[in-house]
This record gives C-alpha cells, sequence and structure tokens, in this order.
C-alpha cells in the first residue's frame, strides 16, 4: 500500500501524534514524514482558519485530495471519453468522491493539494475539474508505471500544464482540416468510383492522415530527417497517397487494373496495391527535407515490424553515424494484431538492446474495436490492446479519434517524448470500422449492435467541419469548398489514369545505396566471380586476427584456440572457422560492413568462432576482428531469443545497405522454422513481388549426427520448395574455402540475392575438412566439386552428394579403395549447375548417376532435385533414410545403423 492510500484511510489521532511530536522537535519524526509535514503551510490562513486549527480532520482531508489526484493519475485512463461510438466498459473502483473518502460537502473547501497541480490553494471543484479536464476527456494517458521519475515528470508537468486542451493557432487548424479532408474524400471517392474493390478502407480511423502528417512535421522540427513506416493493409493506400504522395494517377491505374511496365530481364509477379512500399521526399512546413520510406508488408499483419526496425537501424549505422535522432520508425497496428502476435512482444523486447535498438519507436494503433469478425472481448485478455507497452515502460496515450485536435496534441507529445528519452512510445487511436473486413464484407452477421451505432454516427470530418464553424475558425462555404476542389483534383487524376497502357516504376530501386547494382539476369547466375585475395594480404590477416594482446589474461581454453590458430598459417591447414572469419577480415579490409546476429552467435553455438572473447578475471570482452582495418564496421550481436523478429530486423537492414554483408545464423537449422513467415514472405518473394532486392545471409546448421529430430535437419526441402528464377542460393559446403568464397561472392557481384546456407556442425573440426593457402588464394567458389581421387574411364558409379555425407562417403571411398566409385560434391543446391551437370554426365558417360543423401526420402534436396531433373538423361534414383514424419531419430543406435546402410548402399554396384 502506497503512503497516500494508507495516510487517507489513517487514524486522525495517530496523525496529529504525529503532527504534535514533529512542532516540538520535526527530527523526533522520520525523514517522510517530515517532508510531507514541511509541504504544508500550516501557518498560513484560508477562509480565516489556519491549517492548523482545522488539524487533524483538515489534515487528512488534505490527504485525501492528493490520493484523488494521484488516483486520477493513477487510473484517470480508465474513465476517458476516448470512445467514439460506444460506452467503455465500467471500472472499480470509480473516480466518485466516496472513492477518496471525500464528498459534496468537501466540494467547496480550499484545498493546499491544488499546489501538486499548479493551481496554489484552491477549492476541491476546481481541483476535480481540473484532472477531469486533464485526465478523463479525449486523451487518456497511462505512465505512472515508468521507473524513472524525471519521465513521469515531463509527461505529467506537460499534460497538467495544457490540460490536454489543445490551443492550436488557425493556421495549423486548417492545415489539420486539409489532412483530413483528404483522408475522408479519397476514402469515399475510391468507394464511390471502386464499388466492391477491396481497399482496406480507413474509414472511422482517418484521423491518422493528420495526426501522421502531424508527427512529421514536428518530428522535423526536432531534428528528425527521415522516417520509416512499417504498417498493415488497412489505410495503406490514403498513407501512400496523402502521406508519401504516391501519385493519385498511379492508385486509380492499379485499381483500374494496368500493369507494370514488364521488362523481360525479370520474373516481376507484382502484388496487390495494399501490400506495396513507397518511398519520397517532401519538404516541411518550415523548410526541410524528409525521407520517407513505406516498407512493403505482406497480409502477415506484423510482420513488417521487425523488417521495419532493421531497416532504421541499418541507416543509423550507414548513414547517420550512430546518431538516432536523425532518423525514426513508426509502426502503424492494428489493434487485434498488436495484442495477439507475438512478434510485437518480439519485437519491442528489441528496443533497448544495443545490436538492435533504434532510438524509440512510435507506434500508432488503428483500434477499431473488432479483429476481423471477433470482437475486442474475445480477442485479447489485457484491458487495452497496448497493454504491450508496459513490457518496456513505454508510455500509452489513448485518443479518441474523432477528435483529431486531441490527437495532434497527444502524437506531438509523443514525438517529443521519443526526441527526449531514446524510448518507444504508443498512440492507441480509438475509432471504427465503418464497413466489414473489406468492402465486400457484412459485418453486421457478427457485430450487428456496433454496426447500428456505426451507421447513425457522422464521419470524422463532418464533426472536425461543425466544431471549426462553432469556433468561429471558418465557415461553411470554406469547407465545402475545400471538399469540392478536392474531389475534382481525384476525378482529373481518374481520368488521366483511364488512358495509361501501362504503370512506370514511382520509386526506381537501384538509387541511393543502391547505385552502381542491378537486377540479376539469368546468365549471371552461373557466372564466376572473382573472390580470391592475394597471399600477401591472407597471411598477414590471419596472423594479425589471431594474436592476442600481451597483458590481458584470457581463458586458457580461449589462448589454445589462437594459439591453434596460428599453427594453422604454418600447417597450411585452415579449419571452418578460419576460412569464415578470414572471409570477414578480407571484406573489413575492402571497406564493406560485416554485421552478424543470432542466438550466441559471438562464441558460437558450438564454440568454434569466438569471434568475440572475455577475459578471465572481469567482462571485458575483446574483438579481434574489431582491431583490423576497416574493424570499425564490423558488428556482432548475441540476439535475444528470438528467430521471427530477428530475422525480420535483419532482412530490413540488408534491404537498405547492400554494401553490408548481412548475416543472421540460427542456433540450429531448424529452428529458423519460428520465422519461416519471413522466408516465405520476404525473402524468397520480396523480388517478384516487390522489385526489392535483398542479399541477407542465412546460416543454419545441419547434419544428421544422432542429436535427435530437432537438431538435425535444417529443412533443406522448404528452402529449395521456395526456390524458382533463381530468386535465393541455396548452398550446403564442404570445405572453409569454398565457405569463404561464397561469403565473398555475395558483395562481389553487382547484384544481390538471398543466400541459405546449411552450415556444419561435426565438420567444424573434422580433421579432413580443411583448406590450404592455395584453395582461398588461387580459386574461386565451386558450385559442384568433382571427385580428384578417380579417373573417369574406371568409374562404374557417380554419387551426387551434399554437405557432411561426403565425408562419410569419403571415409569408406578410401578404406575400400574403391576407385569405381565417384564422389561429386553438389555446394550449390539452387541454382542448380546444370551446365556443370551436364558436362559431368559426358565425362562419366558410362557410369549410373544417384543421389546420397543422410535425410529421409521425402525430405533434404532430394525432392527437388528428383523433380528437376526429371525426364532428363541422368534417370537419377536415391539412396535415404526412409520416408518420415520426423526429421531424425532420437537413438544413436539406431541412427548409426541408418547412416551405415546409407554407405554401404552407395557402394553396392
Amino acid at each position: 500500500m502506497d503512503k497516500l492510500t494508507y495516510l487517507s484511510n489513517a487514524d486522525s489521532g495517530y496523525i496529529d501524534a504525529l503532527y504534535q511530536a514533529y512542532k516540538e522537535d520535526p527530527n523526533s519524526v522520520d525523514a517522510s514524514w517530515q517532508k510531507f509535514f514541511e509541504g504544508f503551510d500550516f501557518g498560513q490562513t484560508y477562509g480565516g482558519e489556519t491549517i492548523a486549527e482545522q488539524t487533524p480532520e483538515h489534515t487528512i482531508k488534505e490527504i485525501k485530495v492528493l490520493n484523488m489526484i494521484h488516483g486520477y493519475r493513477d487510473r484517470g485512463h480508465l474513465f476517458t471519453e476516448t470512445n467514439p461510438v460506444r460506452e467503455r466498459r465500467k471500472y472499480f473502483p470509480g473516480k466518485e468522491l466516496e472513492t477518496f473518502g471525500l464528498s459534496e460537502v468537501d466540494m467547496d473547501t480550499v484545498f493546499n493539494a491544488g499546489v501538486e497541480i499548479g493551481l496554489g490553494p484552491a477549492k476541491l471543484r476546481d481541483i476535480r475539474q481540473f484532472i477531469e479536464e486533464t485526465y478523463c476527456r479525449s486523451i487518456g494517458a497511462e505512465f505512472r508505471y515508468i521507473r524513472h521519475p524525471e519521465k513521469i515528470k515531463f509527461l505529467q508537468d506537460r499534460m497538467e500544464a495544457d490540460r490536454n486542451t489543445p490551443n492550436f493557432p488557425i493556421e495549423t487548424k486548417k492545415r489539420i482540416l486539409k489532412k483530413l479532408n483528404e483522408a475522408v474524400i479519397f476514402e469515399s471517392f475510391l468507394g464511390t468510383k471502386f464499388l466492391g474493390q477491396k481497399r482496406f478502407s480507413l474509414e472511422g480511423g482517418e484521423s491518422l492522415i493528420p495526426a501522421l502528417d502531424s508527427v512529421i512535421q514536428k518530428g522535423s522540427s526536432l531534428g528528425i530527417e527521415e522516417f520509416v513506416i512499417g504498417m498493415a493493409h488497412r489505410g495503406r493506400l490514403n498513407v501512400l497517397s496523402n502521406i508519401m504522395g504516391k501519385a493519385y494517377k498511379t492508385i486509380f491505374s492499379e485499381f483500374e487494373g494496368k500493369m507494370y511496365e514488364a521488362d523481360p530481364e525479370t520474373q516481376f509477379g507484382g502484388d496487390v496495391k495494399y501490400h506495396l512500399g513507397f518511398s519520397s521526399d517532401i519538404t516541411s512546413q518550415e523548410g526541410k527535407n524528409i525521407h520517407l520510406s513505406l516498407a512493403p508488408n505482406p497480409s502477415h499483419l506484423e510482420t513488417v515490424d521487425g523488417v521495419a526496425e532493421g531497416m532504421v537501424r541499418s541507416k543509423i549505422d550507414m548513414k547517420y553515424a550512430g546518431d538516432s535522432s536523425k532518423i525514426a520508425p513508426i509502426l502503424i497496428h492494428g489493434d487485434a494484431a498488436v495484442a495477439a502476435q507475438g512478434i510485437v512482444f518480439e519485437t519491442i523486447q528489441m528496443s533497448k538492446l544495443d545490436g538492435y535498438k533504434t532510438g524509440g519507436t512510435i507506434h500508432i494503433v488503428i483500434n477499431n474495436q473488432v479483429g476481423f469478425t471477433t470482437n475486442y472481448k474475445d480477442g485479447r485478455s489485457s484491458t487495452y490492446c497496448t497493454d504491450i507497452a508496459k513490457v518496456t515502460l513505454s508510455p500509452v496515450f489513448h485518443v479518441n479519434g474523432d477528435d483529431v485536435e486531441a490527437l495532434v496534441y497527444a502524437i506531438n507529445l509523443a514525438v517529443e517524448y521519443r526526441q527526449k528519452y531514446k524510448t518507444d512510445v504508443f498512440i492507441d487511436l480509438l475509432g471504427y470500422r465503418r464497413y466489414g473486413h473489406n468492402e465486400a464484407d457484412e459485418p453486421k452477421f457478427t457485430q450487428p449492435s456496433l454496426y447500428k451505432l456505426i451507421e447513425k454516427h457522422p464521419n470524422t470530418l463532418a464533426i472536425y467541419v461543425d466544431k471549426l464553424i462553432k469556433q468561429g475558425s471558418i465557415d461553411a462555404a470554406y469547407a465545402k469548398t475545400l471538399e469540392k476542389d478536392f474531389r475534382a483534383i481525384l476525378q482529373d487524376r481518374l481520368d488521366a489514369a483511364k488512358t495509361v497502357e501501362e504503370i512506370s516504376d514511382e520509386r526506381p530501386m537501384f538509387a541511393g545505396a543502391w547505385k552502381g547494382l542491378r537486377p540479376a539476369k539469368q546468365s549471371d547466375i552461373g557466372k564466376p566471380v572473382i573472390t580470391k585475395v592475394t597471399k600477401t594480404l591472407f597471411l598477414e590477416l590471419a596472423k594479425e586476427m589471431n594474436s592476442l594482446p600481451k597483458g590481458k589474461k584470457f581463458f586458457r581454453k580461449i589462448t589454445k584456440v589462437y594459439e591453434d590458430r596460428l599453427k594453422m598459417i604454418e600447417t597450411d591447414k585452415y579449419d571452418w572457422a578460419m576460412g569464415e572469419l578470414m572471409a570477414y577480415a578480407t571484406l573489413l579490409n575492402e571497406d564493406y560492413r560485416v554485421r552478424i546476429s543470432g542466438q550466441d552467435v559471438q562464441r558460437g553455438t558450438f564454440s568454434h568462432r569466438h569471434a568475440v572473447v572475455t577475459l578471465e578475471d572481469s567482462d571485458e570482452t575483446y574483438t579481434p576482428l574489431s582491431k583490423l582495418k576497416g574493424g570499425d564496421k564490423f558488428s556482432i550481436y548475441n540476439s535475444l531469443l528470438s528467430e521471427y523478429a530477428v530475422l525480420a530486423f535483419e532482412y530490413g537492414y540488408a534491404s537498405v545497405n547492400p554494401n553490408s554483408l548481412t548475416i543472421w545464423e540460427a542456433q540450429f537449422g531448424d529452428f529458423a522454422n519460428g520465422a519461416q513467415i519471413v522466408f516465405d514472405q520476404y525473402i524468397s518473394s520480396g523480388e517478384t513481388k516487390w522489385k526489392r532486392s535483398n542479399g541477407l545471409v542465412m546460416l543454419l546448421p545441419h547434419g544428421m549426427e544422432g542429436q535427435g529430430p530437432e537438431h538435425s535437419s535444417c529443412r533443406i526441402e522448404r528452402y529449395l520448395e521456395l526456390s524458382a528464377n533463381d530468386n535465393i542460393i541455396v548452398a550446403n559446403c564442404t570445405t572453409p574455402a569454398n565457405y569463404f568464397h561464397l561469403l565473398r561472392r555475395q558483395l562481389h557481384r553487382d547484384f544481390r540475392k538471398p543466400l541459405v546456407v546449411a552450415t556444419p556442425k561435426s565438420l567444424l573440426r573434422h580433421p579432413k575438412a580443411v583448406s590450404s593457402l592455395v584453395d582461398f588464394t588461387q580459386k574461386s567458389f565451386q558450385e559442384i566439386i568433382d571427385d580428384a581421387n578417380v579417373t573417369a574411364k574406371s568409374v562404374k558409379r557417380v554419387v551426387l552428394c551434399s554437405g557432411k555425407i561426403y565425408y562419410d562417403l569419403l571415409e569408406k571411398q578410401e578404406a575400400d579403395k574403391r576407385k569405381d566409385i565417384a564422389l561429386v560434391r553438389v555446394e550449390q543446391l539452387f541454382p542448380i549447375a546444370y551446365d556443370q551437370l551436364e558436362a559431368l554426365r559426358k565425362k562419366y558417360a558410362k557410369a549410373e548417376f544417384v543421389w546420397v543423401q543422410e535425410e529421409n526420402e521425402n525430405m533434404g534436396a532430394w525432392p527437388f532435385y528428383c523433380r528437376k531433373l526429371s525426364g532428363s538423361p541422368f534417370n537419377l534414383r536415391v539412396i535415404a533414410r526412409p520416408e518420415s514424419g520426423s526429421p531424425a531419430t532420437g537413438y544413436m543406435k539406431r541412427h548409426l545403423a541408418q547412416q551405415a546402410e546409407i554407405i554401404n548402399k552407395a557402394f553396392e554396384i
């Protein structure tokens, strides 16, 4: 129980006794009581009587009034006028005077507690009116849970100084009206001109547009030069046109069914209009340039959250030298989605982490009070859809969407708070959805009572126009002219759209940071890329990177790891970790950025990487790569225990900076299952849907080594199933040098493709999984590696395989001295190296070809290769584990028996 609550119920005699003791000797009472009694001027006269003469009864009432003030600050948001279409739920206890131990007879009594809210001594009537106007009108504020007194005081002082009653100049009111007019009329125009077409209308939440306009203007005045917006489909067309500046003509052309200009070299399939992204440059009212980006987003509503945050962080690192005050993310949610989608929680948990923070996000919830058809009471257990904000102690402003000035006031305060404290802030825009989930849907089927209210409810524009006319700010003719002129503009653009043959792309991809790059052509995919480095540079970097500084006490095992790496230089046998780290070192040397994140990536799940090492006697860390030339561009972060949001973040990061080797590593390959939406909706299809390239690298540890169903397979088959038209690269390398060249190739091409790598576990330390200096300095990436241990004329069977199983097969080949079996490694599973396969078929013309894999027959690469090579001269058959619903057995003995059977069958001719 807090002190005020205790005091409001305390025995008056007890307090009187304390006061008498305080008067005799202030030090005789507890310090908190000293401060309390010092807060009252007991000698001052009010109404002919002094406070001292009213003790103890009046003192008790003072405490109760203070308790009421704090009660409104804490719980006033529960009793606001924020719902535009229906009564709010009732909460107990309420805000009646009796709740605080007061009554009507106290209303005209003067209380010194008015000092607390800046009124000075005041009647209870005036104190109550003040806090009612501040905390229980169109804005409900939740912030008292923030564990930072300065932040609480900032919000409290601002709100109580203004009483949440905006006093905007007439110019601001007219701008708000103009943007609201555009928002409302645009939706009305679409609804009448394209009857029945899906547009996911903003109707019922149109005040979002003047709110976004205001936050951009206010943000610009506070130093923000760029905003990145992520949102789902509702209201997206309105935001694209009336905030981003996408041409009405283009949007109308999309509704008319016009196609974008065809490019024979790319496989552009397009997307529905309410999923598309956009970017533009606008000028603020103060004449400042502002860049706006709206990230594309699929129907997986909140997937864009991580993507937008990654885009912002990438620009902070690349463009703004770490200054997050120059750029801000805005995430626009739906009420049902923000409460129920797990990625929202994951993304919010990233907001204060070193590897992912973006200086605070402005969250706006378009609160329709309903999901697709689900009532809000069935959509969440929390009081508010925004209760997730409390996880990071972010303030929330619940605002009546029909009070557009209150919304603009709240969002301006929100962006000030973000700039000042670099944390998230939430705006809960309470509105409604005038139609169903889409315009062809009938909402009355599931929400008849709500939609009876909505049918009778005037739109936000009508409400605001009426308010301005009553104020004398405008007359009716002004509002009618505004509407008429804007409708005429829309009609003109619609007429122009009807004459369009094809839509031209308004935002070229290969500009800005992407300048100098281009879309990939089919003929590019198989071209060799020079990724080798000089012997001198390689050895120089290898020695420098692995020489730990003297005078620092590292763990003995760490010291040995680095000593062993130096020995690799002498023995000319470089293991997997060295191959990987050398790829990073050489890219940094060439002034590229390298960013790696994922669970425990600094050390590596299998203790192989040790890119960051910790001193034995402290928490001090040392990062060898950061000490090299270009090392200031190296970042490696252990992520939170998330796959979905973190992968989305890294995709966003890579989308903005193509000159960064951006890597996400799963702890085990199958953990990527938790991020499958990002693979499906962005990584594999983003270029086809949105003409947006991306070079993100995903490392998925893979290998059947008896570790059970959940630590064996990265589900290669899933990524190959997503593969088409050279959209992604899927690889399963067997040598450190080939992996080295694969990583370097990502940045040495003049186009970008996502790369999925099935990375090893046991091969990290396999004695034969090593490369020599010549492999790094004289070769390049090999899509297919032929068998150098056999002669073609002696070969009766060619075993095509990929990844770890090669070494099991090699052990058998060498033990049995088999020269009639050729082991050919397919290092790049997709795009398929058809020309190289055909050359092998001709080379081994008399041999049969079989596909051997350690995965089950219905998994791994076989189903894909079976389909792709069906009807070809290869006529492949497979040797694999039997089909199964589980990726692997959980019993080591069974695993070993299965593995032995596969190996033996591969050599049975």
